[in-house]
């Protein structure tokens, strides 16, 4: 496991717990406006943590944390994810997988082993401006969907979350992107913070009576929608 960052104590990373989040290396996407650009494009610029030194902290913290959050990055590129993971399980935590849905059969594998309790799916941007808005001209959108439909299909407690930036998003885009993901129970709207560590430049926050309308136009396609960042 290529882990470049470990934060001990989170009470927001996963619903619910109170967790350690731990951060992979790596990810297939560009994002400009993602803030983890050092764990993107940057590896170089980070330390590697020992997987030992992540498994030691747990054993001590047990009766204390009840949840481990897993993050990057993507995590499905790591290929001893599985491994990781279930030994994460046995020590009786449960486990919440952050990911861009780029790769449903791993996503599927992980949640059909039983070894994920909670997996939160970045949905970037509707279908017409994907590519655009992950940095990557001409994206294929199809292992997305296929993420999308297998998450839909209930197999496992997850949500659905999109980070909004003003130049790449509008309330029609968000109604495009709700279609898509129609019937999920949870959706979550996180207004972009510019953390001074990203890939690209000059991006913005939408205003708040923007977000509000994305809120209400989203309402209409999933059960629950709420915003983030406000």
């Amino acid at each position: 496991m290529q882990i470049h960052g470990f934060q001990k104590m989170t009470l927001l990373d996963f619903p619910g717990r109170v967790a350690c989040t731990v951060f992979t290396g790596g990810c297939n996407l560009r994002c400009p406006f993602c803030h983890n650009a050092l764990l993107v494009t940057k590896l170089t610029d980070t330390d590697i943590i020992p997987t030992e030194s992540v498994f030691s902290y747990l054993e001590k913290r047990k009766g204390v944390l009840d949840g481990v959050a897993i993050t990057g990055g993507e995590p499905l590129l790591q290929p001893d994810i599985a491994s990781f993971i279930r030994k994460i399980k046995s020590m009786g935590y449960a486990v919440k997988l952050d990911t861009n849905g780029a790769y449903p059969a791993k996503l599927r594998d992980l949640v059909e082993e039983g070894i994920v309790d909670y997996v939160a799916m970045d949905v970037k941007n509707c279908k017409e401006k994907y590519g655009e808005t992950v940095g990557i001209p001409n994206f294929d959108v199809s292992k997305i969907e296929e993420s999308i439909k297998f998450l839909v299909s209930g197999k496992v407690d997850f949500e659905f979350r999109t980070t909004v930036v003003k130049e790449f998003h509008t309330v029609e885009d968000i109604e495009k992107l709700s279609e898509w993901i129609k019937g999920t129970p949870k959706y979550y709207l996180q207004n972009f913070t510019d953390s001074g560590n990203l890939i690209g430049e000059n991006l913005h926050e939408c205003g708040r009576e923007t977000l509000e309308q994305m809120k209400e136009t989203a309402s209409k396609n999933v059960i629950l929608c709420e915003t983030r960042g406000v």
